[in-house]
């Protein structure tokens, strides 16, 4: 009866990145129990989730607020990319490349109204070499390790413990390039902002804007890919 209970469960799984589809299909869709994906914040509805009834509903990238009343009458579940208390907010990512960071922590945690503020099921290594794009598969990879272990144990959440310290969102024009004194430092900007729907790393000349992405250091060397169009001086960016 307790194994006919569990595969009788339902789930859910929050993604719009192509990757967080990409491992549903690949891996956690073959877990037991039915599995639902959801890409899209109108599909996020109470009416949807009542009809599935979910034991858990995992976020695995999500840019948008998720109701209240969601996050009151369901286990929310997210993947938040630092150790926290340090780093909630926006953009973990990027905003832990600019302090230096080189690995962080993966941290599975119960959404609560305040964001990132929930308690912990538990963390992870996550290691930040590579482009912004394959930190996110990495992230996406281990997310679905640990979506198998929180379904597989009762694990009870703790409240979170330290310092608080809160990443604010970063905006599209803050990816324009800054005075940097080092090549390290150039590189690591343009792979944190190397990834699918993120504005790129760019600077604006004589009228043009030149993005770049696919970066390579290779010892006094730094080698991109470049994009260049015309500046328009209504353009935000």
């Amino acid at each position: 009866m307790v194994g006919k209970e569990k595969i009788n469960k339902s789930y859910v799984v929050a993604g719009y990145k192509s990757w967080n589809r990409d491992i549903f299909n690949k891996r956690i869709s073959k877990y037991p129990g039915k599995w639902y994906f959801i890409s899209e914040p109108e599909e996020l509805t109470e009416k949807r989730l009542k009809k599935i009834n979910p034991e858990y509903i995992f976020f695995l990238h999500w840019s948008w607020k998720v109701p209240e009343e969601i996050i009151t009458n369901y286990n929310c579940v997210c993947f938040h990319m630092t150790d926290v208390p340090y780093g909630r907010g926006g953009s973990p990512l990027q905003n832990l490349i600019v302090r230096g960071h080189k690995k962080t922590k993966l941290t599975a945690l119960k959404m609560a109204k305040s964001f990132d503020a929930g308690p912990v099921y538990f963390k992870r290594p996550l290691s930040l070499e590579g482009r912004a794009q394959d930190i996110y598969i990495r992230a996406t990879n281990l997310s679905a390790e640990m979506i198998s272990g929180i379904i597989k144990k009762k694990i009870i959440p703790k409240l979170q413990k330290g310092k608080v310290v809160i990443f604010k969102r970063r905006k599209p024009e803050e990816s324009e390039i800054p005075e940097c004194k080092t090549l390290e430092q150039i590189f690591d900007f343009i792979r944190m902002l190397d990834a699918e729907g993120y504005p790129r790393a760019f600077i604006k000349y004589k009228g043009f804007i030149f993005e770049f992405f696919n970066p390579i250091l290779r010892g006094a060397k730094l080698f991109a890919n470049v994009k260049i169009k015309k500046y328009k001086k209504n353009e935000k960016k």
